[in-house]
């Protein structure tokens, strides 16, 4: 029987996506924001799959691309192991979609209502629900365990911030985890959170940060010979996962830089809908232009490179001098600066990481990483790194040596999934 604070969500739930349909629908038209199609939202064409196998449900970039090592691990484990991988985000599913083949199936991630999410079960048939990092959606939850699928949360994770407003309605939440097989949390201090919360403390279980295991991929980019070319002896800066306001504040601290010094500009918006708009930005500077979609179309001696297509950032990062973290100089709670690090690449980013706080609280301790605390100065602690360029690259090699001594999460995360899901190496395909 679902307890009365599921029905408190359903209510509050479909009553908010009543309210939010018309904007949402209305932004999408005004900006050219891709969303996944309704249709698939109400769970309607998901891929039927053998019995036995993982529902992986992501949200984003981030959390597609640690679907992606527990895939890759997976199958080293459990070779053939079904896996039904759903995503929310256009950019997300467009990740997950690289990653479809095999016993890899890809869908939207459905509305959490009752019908859509029953429908997705119904054909997925998973022996196990992973959601990752802090996708808690209770309809799903209580779906699953209704049918006796139990549920993990892997890579998991609540800010202090988050903590602080879920703590309030603690009474409310609590019946809403409970489904909650195991909990597989990133630090202690994550755990500790998710235990004020009333998860039984033996179902949780710190098994470490999955995106601490890295390694750089070493495929050549497409376009990596022509850019060394355009950049010639200057440094490279690559500013990526820039939010909107962002791109203006790195072009502002570029340009208050020496001639002399200032650097190859590689830029990569978080979100494509603005990829335009960026373009433009940079144009109205006077700032020649090439860009990673319309290489052909490249001016002889471009200031910039605009990398406005998707999966190719983190290779990117090899061979920049420095690297800036975006979502951090505006309050978006910054991305992953990992990516940067495992290439023995210095970081900037501004004061707002808190989705990463633990990870730049060890890069800062290394010297690895830098805070900028506004974006005036940006320009002075990147104008530091390029005058001191040994520095710099003592700065990345710390980077490094922090990715290094964070390794392992992956293997164990999946060993425990293993545990409570599906036995290895024994799924049915009944």
């Amino acid at each position: 029987m679902a307890p009365p604070s599921l029905w408190l969500y359903r209510a509050l739930y479909r009553g908010g996506l009543a309210a939010a349909a018309p904007f949402l629908w209305a932004k999408d038209r005004a900006t050219g924001k891709a969303r996944p199609p309704l249709r698939a939202r109400l769970g309607h064409g998901a891929p039927e799959l053998p019995p036995g196998g993982l529902w992986i449900q992501a949200v984003s970039v981030g959390e597609t691309e640690i679907a992606r090592r527990l895939l890759k691990e997976l199958a080293l484990r459990s070779p053939g192991l079904p896996v039904l991988l759903t995503a929310t985000t256009a950019t997300g599913l467009a990740l997950a979609r690289k990653l479809e083949g095999g016993g890899v199936r890809v869908h939207p991630c459905p509305l959490d209502l009752a019908r859509p999410v029953r429908r997705v079960l119904e054909a997925a048939r998973p022996a196990l629900l992973v959601l990752v990092e802090t996708e808690i959606w209770p309809e799903m939850l209580h779906q699953a365990v209704s049918r006796g699928i139990p549920a993990a949360i892997v890579n998991a994770r609540l800010s202090e911030g988050s903590f602080r407003r879920y703590r309030r309605v603690r009474a409310l939440l609590q019946p809403l985890l409970a489904p909650v097989a195991a909990v597989l949390a990133r630090s202690d201090a994550d755990a500790e959170r998710f235990a004020a919360l009333g998860v039984p403390e033996d179902r949780i279980t710190v098994t470490g940060n999955v995106k601490y295991d890295l390694e750089p991929d070493p495929e050549p980019l497409p376009w990596g010979e022509r850019l060394a070319a355009w950049a010639g002896q200057r440094p490279v800066l690559v500013a990526g996962s820039t939010m909107e306001g962002e791109e203006a504040m790195v072009l502002d601290a570029l340009g208050g830089l020496p001639e002399e010094l200032r650097p190859f500009l590689v830029l990569a918006p978080r979100h494509p809908e603005r990829f335009g708009e960026v373009a433009e930005l940079i144009e109205r500077r006077g700032i020649p232009l090439a860009r990673r979609t319309a290489l052909d179309e490249a001016p002889s001696a471009p200031g910039a490179f605009l990398l406005d297509a998707m999966g190719e950032l983190a290779r990117a990062y090899n061979g920049a001098a420095v690297a800036f973290i975006g979502g951090s100089l505006v309050p978006t709670g910054g991305h992953n600066p990992l990516e940067p690090a495992v290439w023995g690449v210095p970081v900037l980013s501004g004061p707002h990481v808190h989705n990463f706080r633990e990870v730049y609280a060890e890069m800062t301790a290394a010297g690895a990483a830098r805070i900028v605390p506004d974006p005036g100065r940006l320009g002075p602690m990147l104008r530091h790194w390029l005058e001191h360029p040994q520095e710099a690259r003592a700065a990345g090699a710390a980077g490094r040596a922090v990715v290094e001594a964070n390794r392992g999460a992956t293997a164990r995360t999946v060993e425990r999934l293993l545990e409570i899901g599906p036995p290895r190496g024994s799924v049915s395909r009944s």
